[in-house]
């Protein structure tokens, strides 16, 4: 007797084992994730040498930004973050002055400040670098910052993640030259946010 053959499905099933997982590892891989800053918990601050030998430090208490990340292609990551300038901080009244003056960042006439970032490199799982530009005064230049997770944010999916940013500038490139014997050119930012889920 001819035994019949074996109903195609027979073999089609040993196949979609194998590739169906991966494709849905593929297809997540791919979902951006996409985050608001917790601007109750974020914050920047820039601080630059004083007559060579200490330092004066400004805050900008008050930004809102959006960050997205690409598990399967973090270079691929956008980094949106503007602060107001208005509302920046210094340790003394004449040091606030100058700051939101013409000499300085000119709040009056460029009331925020933006970091745009298009890239981020990873390292290990919780450190990189975010790659775009910095716009101060109506003029962008290119920054990267130096970032350290506080978990590694592609495992984190869904929850909040914490990181700091850090960037070194020179003032003067964004038309920021007055003072130059007594307040430092290299301006040290220190970026900290709490990313939300959205």
């Amino acid at each position: 007797m001819i035994k019949s053959a074996a109903h195609p499905r027979m073999f089609l099933l040993p196949l979609l084992a194998v590739f169906a997982p991966a494709s849905v590892g593929a297809n997540s891989a791919s979902v951006p994730q996409r985050y608001t800053l917790d601007a109750s918990a974020s914050n920047v601050s820039a601080k630059v040498p004083f007559f060579g030998l200490s330092s004066k430090t400004a805050r900008f208490p008050r930004m809102e930004g959006a960050v997205t990340i690409v598990p399967g292609a973090p270079d691929k990551a956008l980094i949106d973050v503007t602060f107001d300038a208005t509302a920046i901080e210094a340790p003394d009244s004449a040091t606030l002055a100058r700051l939101r003056g013409d000499e300085f960042f000119w709040v009056d006439k460029y009331p925020s400040i933006r970091f745009l970032g298009r890239s981020l490199k990873l390292s290990s799982t919780t450190r990189g670098t975010v790659s775009g530009e910095l716009t101060a005064r109506g003029v962008t230049r290119p920054a990267t910052l130096a970032v350290t997770f506080n978990a590694d944010p592609i495992a984190q999916a869904g929850k909040p993640v914490s990181f700091t940013g850090t960037t070194t500038i020179d003032r003067r490139q964004f038309g920021m030259k007055s003072y130059q014997l007594i307040v430092g050119n290299k301006v040290n930012i220190t970026l900290k946010a709490r990313m939300i889920p959205r």
